[in-house]
């Protein structure tokens, strides 16, 4: 990705912080679609001239590189932690609790991510980044499946898949203050997930 993120953030002016004006931008992304949403929308949205919102960001790319960092790279520090690890099954756990984690506490960002569709550079070199999480989640599988703690008969790419549909769906209904807590809420897909992929 570019190196406009990390840039020094701007101050902005009084009464809009800058984390407001990337939340609100991320959601409205996610309620228009990225393409479709302009910076006009967003000053719109946030009450702001766009001069003003420009005090904050340098532009709506900047704000889509921003999002998509705080999403993979929380999904990538969550397999590191999870490859330290010392077993293959600790270690496919600790990704699945890793991943629901990252969702619960990134939801916009995390929903934005799996709605790109790749028609910009940067939206492309996220969705590589994306592939080679899912891939080095297959290979957990295949770990897990050589010693036996996970079902032989699956095909490993398409457990991942059926796997990380069923966590990337919780961006549909999820909601952090329901009556399911987001370590609970871990809990039962680990469950779900492993109980489904263990020998019988």
């Amino acid at each position: 990705m570019s190196t406009s993120a990390a840039r020094t953030p701007r101050r902005g002016r009084p009464g809009h912080a800058r984390d407001d004006v990337l939340r609100a931008a991320v959601t409205l992304f996610n309620e228009q679609g990225y393409e479709a949403t302009s910076v006009s929308d967003l000053a719109r949205r946030l009450g702001l001239t766009k001069s003003a919102l420009y005090h904050h960001v340098d532009s709506k790319e900047q704000i889509l590189e921003v999002a998509l960092e705080s999403a993979l790279g929380g999904l990538e520090a969550a397999m590191e932690q999870a490859l330290a690890l010392d077993t293959p099954a600790r270690r496919l756990a600790g990704i699945i609790r890793g991943a629901v984690r990252v969702l619960t506490e990134q939801e916009a960002e995390v929903t934005l991510l799996l709605r790109l569709r790749g028609n910009s550079p940067l939206e492309v070199v996220a969705l590589e980044r994306r592939r080679r999480f899912d891939h080095r989640v297959t290979e957990l599988v295949r770990e897990a499946q050589a010693e036996g703690l996970v079902r032989a008969d699956l095909d490993a790419g398409v457990a991942t898949r059926l796997v990380f549909g069923m966590i990337n769906s919780l961006v549909e209904w999820y909601r952090p203050d329901g009556p399911v807590p987001p370590e609970q809420l871990a809990d039962v897909v680990l469950t779900a997930a492993m109980d489904g992929l263990r020998p019988r």
